[in-house]
């Protein structure tokens, strides 16, 4: 019904439905501008460390270890179901805004860190406590901006909170995955590149360019290799995913103390695991290693088997969803029939 004035009356916004918006491509292009400008940002702070053989270097290396990280992304969103377009913007992230927050904020922290502590203790702090306040702080960021919006609908409806667990933990380890991943991604261009030059420089002073360059001459090439793309490709992914799956409980549990908790618990556990991996770096070989197989090893099968269980259970929820809408449908009939 029109007003008397001739013009239409405003239509009501209703609690928990989204409302269409007015012009809906400026989100993602206003989205688009600010992750392109962070990825020029990024790309030429790299180049500026590594120089551009190194960085091109360092791209070559560290795709090496994507396809495995992907695998088992794509492996396990068969259950999560993330739109492609969600995947895109966390791969953005953690690739580009992610990584141009933690270069400028860590290179901050460091700095006013070792001015107020010393260069040792300085560096110490910065490493085990600034470095994963702040890249998981960054990393977890989007994850907050995808998934707490189901909140809404997920309060409606206390049974469809109770049968989205599974798959809603499957959504926060792949959203944290992918985020993480292209967070690794663009971390490991940086160390890898900037091993490689390094390498290339003490070669050129120490024997010129008179031989030809051999394995040996690219030892710390080698060792960054090992450790961050052999040994550690789920590190980041590890770290976020107790992010991932904090947000996941506070949705969708029923218990008030528990959805205020579970969240910023998350994200202490990652920043913990994080700075417990950071602080492992500085203890030696035989240290890292005890760290690796006491810490990094048992945490990694638990977000495995929890995988598994979430890969399992949203069918077996499907299942049980269809099974109840049968049994209402049946319910429904015989009560029409009678």
């Amino acid at each position: 019904m029109s007003s008397p004035s001739g013009h239409r009356p405003p239509v009501p916004e209703l609690p928990g439905v989204e409302q269409p918006a007015r012009h809906p491509l400026a989100g993602p292009a206003a989205a688009a501008l600010l992750l392109t400008g962070c990825g020029v940002l990024v790309l030429h702070q790299v180049q500026r460390q590594t120089g551009t053989v190194g960085l091109l270097v360092g791209l070559g290396l560290a795709v090496l270890p994507m396809p495995f990280v992907l695998g088992a992304l794509l492996w396990l969103n068969q259950s999560a179901e993330v739109p492609t377009r969600r995947l895109a913007l966390c791969l953005a992230w953690g690739s580009c805004a992610a990584t141009t927050v933690a270069v400028l904020a860590n290179g901050w922290a460091g700095s006013y860190l070792v001015a107020l502590q010393g260069s040792a203790r300085g560096e110490t702090l910065g490493a085990e406590f600034a470095t994963p306040l702040i890249e998981e702080s960054a990393k977890g960021a989007v994850l907050l901006l995808t998934m707490v919006p189901l909140r809404h609908r997920l309060r409606a409806d206390p049974a469809l909170r109770a049968r989205s667990r599974a798959r809603l933990v499957a959504t926060g380890v792949v959203l944290a995955t992918i985020t993480a991943g292209g967070f690794a991604f663009t971390e490991n261009v940086l160390y890898l590149g900037r091993a490689f030059t390094d390498d290339q420089r003490q070669r050129l002073d120490s024997i010129g360019l008179g031989d030809a360059p051999s394995l040996r001459d690219y030892d710390g090439t080698v060792h960054t290799f090992v450790l961050r793309a052999l040994l550690s490709p789920f590190a980041h992914p590890l770290f976020t995913a107790m992010t991932g799956i904090g947000l996941a409980l506070a949705l969708t549990t029923g218990r008030r103390w528990l959805a205020r908790t579970a969240g910023p618990g998350g994200l202490l556990l990652a920043m913990a695991l994080h700075g417990g991996w950071n602080a492992a770096a500085g203890l030696g070989t035989h240290g890292f290693l005890l760290v690796y197989a006491l810490l990094m090893v048992p945490c990694f099968a638990a977000l495995t088997a929890l995988a598994f269980w979430a890969r399992r259970a949203v069918p077996d929820q499907g299942r049980d969803q269809g099974r109840d809408q049968g049994r209402d449908q049946g319910r429904d009939q015989g009560r029409d029939q009678g």
